[in-house]
């Protein structure tokens, strides 16, 4: 019997997970970037150009996954530039207060795509790093609290506000509520015998009856 797909979870901090789509589709994000050395045709990339090659000092966007294998700190191939949510007037709107910035909308993976950030080498990096780590602290109790306050309630406006990241919490609270409404209702599935162990005990009466 064939079973259903189970989702693979995003990769923690800077590391990726390439068997989670979550982290794929964060890979195919836009970054600003210039380049310092010319890029032998790779010219298609850029759509304004008829050039078979890129020039340097050439402004470009391009997926994250690019990016990362063209980056070279000792060759200076690119110059990678900071999306403006991860900039410094951005960040002083997310000390300020977190909750009341659409994470969504600016960016639907603000966490996963800021911590690939800092593998590319900027002075800001430190403040990147706390900015995102605070903004998460900052929305973590909210999120949480909502998903255990709001069981059987339209949660559509708050949840299209959330990340990726903080959706995957918001309903793993939910999921957890559930279970539990269910079983303080009795209506908990029976706790079974896996088939392995069941197999095991037809086995073993098998060998003594023998």
């Amino acid at each position: 019997m064939s079973e259903g797909y189970c989702p693979v979870p995003p990769g923690l901090g800077r590391e990726e997970n390439l068997l989670s789509l979550e982290d794929v589709l964060m890979s195919q994000e836009k970054l600003p970037c210039r380049t310092e050395s010319s890029l032998l045709r790779l010219g298609f990339l850029e759509k304004s150009g008829d050039s078979e090659n890129i020039p340097p000092g050439t402004k470009m966007e391009l997926p994250l996954w690019l990016v990362k294998g063209l980056y070279d700190q000792k060759r200076r191939v690119l110059l990678v530039e900071l999306p403006k949510i991860y900039r410094e007037g951005w960040r002083t709107v997310f000390n300020a207060d977190a909750n009341v910035v659409d994470l969504h909308k600016l960016g639907p993976h603000y966490y996963g795509f800021g911590s690939q950030l800092l593998h590319f080498e900027s002075p800001e990096n430190p403040e990147i790093a706390r900015t995102i780590l605070q903004t998460f602290v900052g929305r973590f109790r909210r999120i949480m609290d909502s998903s255990q306050n709001a069981y059987n309630e339209d949660t559509s406006a708050l949840v299209a506000k959330l990340d990726e990241l903080e959706r995957s919490l918001f309903r793993a609270g939910q999921k957890g509520l559930n279970d539990f409404q269910c079983w303080e209702k009795g209506q908990a599935s029976q706790i079974t015998a896996s088939r392995l162990v069941q197999s095991y005990r037809k086995r073993k009466f098998t060998d003594i009856v023998g």
